[in-house]
């Protein structure tokens, strides 16, 4: 049985407000549903992700800002800071903990800058929503043992411009290497170029 990460929930005081900082960070709104006053539900999911957090009215009593040490792991720390940064999103600078493999409470065990080997999971930045609620960036290029990644979703405009890539560049490999031979098993070679052109 897998059991799958799926939702978040996040105390916020002011839903709109929340709202406008979410969507500024670039995460995706996935519904906006308001029952009444007193219920409302807003769900977002940050880019590349398979969990989602909801923030609203009704839906939890834990006080405002008291979510800390939200996670959203990123391949390149200084890029993902620097595009945050670029949103108007105040995010602390970058650092690595001066003695752990992840990082201390508190800020006495900071580091500043990446981690100097750029170790995955050892490089983090952090910022907060209007309400205080923690989040950090972490950095992971590779993924251990059993963390594999979700792919990317493509859109169809990606993916039809990828098969037609796949297409010209097999057409070549049938006139060059072939010798004007056609490839009945056309398949498995459009699938490990368009891989190849993935992983770029």
């Amino acid at each position: 049985m897998d059991y799958k990460l799926e939702v978040l929930v996040l105390p916020v005081s002011d839903v709109d407000r929340a709202r406008a900082f979410y969507e500024k960070l670039g995460f995706r709104l996935d519904i906006d549903y308001v029952a009444n006053e007193s219920y409302r539900v807003a769900q977002f999911t940050p880019p590349g992700s398979g969990c989602s957090i909801i923030l609203g009215k009704g839906i939890t009593d834990a006080a405002p800002g008291s979510v800390q040490g939200l996670h959203l792991v990123v391949n390149d720390i200084v890029a993902a800071r620097d595009e945050l940064v670029g949103r108007g999103i105040k995010v602390g600078e970058v650092f690595h903990d001066a003695g752990g493999i992840f990082h201390h409470a508190g800020t006495n065990q900071d580091a500043p800058g990446p981690d100097p080997k750029r170790g995955d999971y050892a490089s983090f930045a952090k910022f907060a929503d209007p309400d205080g609620n923690g989040w950090v960036l972490q950095e992971i290029r590779v993924p251990g043992p059993g963390r594999a990644t979700r792919p990317r979703e493509l859109s169809k405009e990606e993916l039809t411009t990828l098969l037609q890539g796949a297409e010209k560049a097999h057409g070549q490999y049938e006139r060059t290497v072939l010798k004007g031979v056609r490839d009945e098993q056309w398949a498995p070679w459009y699938a490990e170029w368009m891989a190849n052109e993935l992983r770029k």
